[in-house]
């Protein structure tokens, strides 16, 4: 461990203590101070913000994306809080946050699951189940994700957990196989029940807000799934009374998964409806709305203002359903999301 230096979160007024070993963004974690954050490996820019008071040579940065952090913003000042280790005392300034996530935040732990079940449930996604066995109970809120390691590299793969916390340690995921995926590939052809693998979690942000009484539209594609079930079932437990519509989108029939929970939503849930979006339907009697589920929501929403948004899935899908959502009147500060992003070696 190195020496531990304190850094300062303004506007907010929080401070943690940072070892010079971890980044400012692993030090919050394990203090329960929940910044935003996305890929976590210096890609998004979901965590970037502002050194206030501090010196800038101070501050070394791992491996990063100059997409997500362009020479000219960190000459400005701008750092990135996923790489980003502190070697003097900091202040920084938060240019993306939510307070009342921020200050309800749930320490990162570790631990063993056992592997459930790991069953298909379409051609290339696995409803994946697991127990946890040891370490300090991992606690999440719903909407946050796990992250795996890879037993052989020590890789992590990140995965949002699709069911409600719960006293016994169990998680959920939803997973979509990639051909070249090094963790789903495991997924599909190594992993058994009973099988024991390591653990890490919580992270995320794209949580319910529970302070909030406003319509929801939820928008999904792939295995964005996963989150998205879980923020439903969590609606459907705590009884909101909250009205909700979850547009998701997938290829063709066979690409739709927990069509009969869904559809069950809608009689137990009040006020949610469920509409598939199918972009190739040609030939399978497809009666249901078609084209990109964006498209989908465009011709069906002319208006959202006063509404919270969750939108989870492919990173194009997010994009285009934030700039839609803006222009339908959803308060950018109210649009939450996950952008389901595969890994790869970050830009220097």
């Amino acid at each position: 461990m190195g020496d531990k230096h304190l850094v300062r979160f303004e506007p907010v007024g929080i401070e943690i203590e940072v070892d010079e070993d971890q980044t400012i963004l692993r030090a919050a974690f394990e203090q329960g101070v929940q910044l935003m954050h996305g890929c976590k490996e210096g890609q998004c820019a979901a965590c970037k913000s502002f050194v206030l008071e501090g010196d800038m040579d101070e501050i070394e940065l791992d491996r990063y994306s100059t997409f997500a952090l362009p020479d000219m913003e960190r000459e400005e000042g701008q750092t990135l809080l996923c790489r980003a280790h502190a070697y003097t005392d900091l202040t920084i300034e938060l240019l993306n946050y939510d307070e009342e996530v921020l200050r309800s935040g749930l320490p990162v732990r570790k631990g063993t699951v056992e592997v459930i079940s790991n069953e298909a449930v379409t051609h290339d996604m696995r409803h994946l189940v697991v127990q946890q066995v040891a370490g300090e109970d991992i606690k999440f809120f719903p909407g946050q994700y796990m992250d795996f390691i890879l037993p052989e590299s020590g890789e992590s793969r990140s995965f949002s957990m699709a069911n409600t916390p719960n006293r016994e340690g169990r998680f959920e995921f939803v997973i979509k196989i990639y051909p070249d995926g090094l963790f789903s590939q495991f997924l599909k052809n190594d992993v058994q029940a009973g099988d024991k693998l390591e653990v890490e979690a919580p992270f995320g942000t794209c949580t319910l807000r529970e302070n909030r009484t406003s319509e929801i539209v939820f928008i999904g594609g792939g295995a964005g799934m996963a989150p998205l079930l879980g923020l439903l079932r969590a609606l459907q437990e705590k009884d909101t009374g909250r009205k909700a519509t979850l547009y998701y989108g997938a290829r063709t029939k066979d690409d739709l998964c927990f069509e009969d929970e869904l559809r069950e939503l809608e009689t137990t849930l009040p006020g949610f409806r469920y509409i598939p979006v199918l972009s190739d339907h040609e030939g399978d009697g497809w009666d249901g709305l078609t084209g990109l589920v964006t498209e989908a929501v465009r011709g069906q929403e002319p208006d959202l203002k006063g509404r919270d948004a969750y939108v989870c899935g492919p990173p194009p899908m997010v994009d285009a359903a934030i700039a839609l959502l803006a222009q339908r009147g959803v308060d950018e500060r109210n649009i939450f999301f996950d952008k389901f992003t595969t890994t790869g070696e970050p830009e220097e």
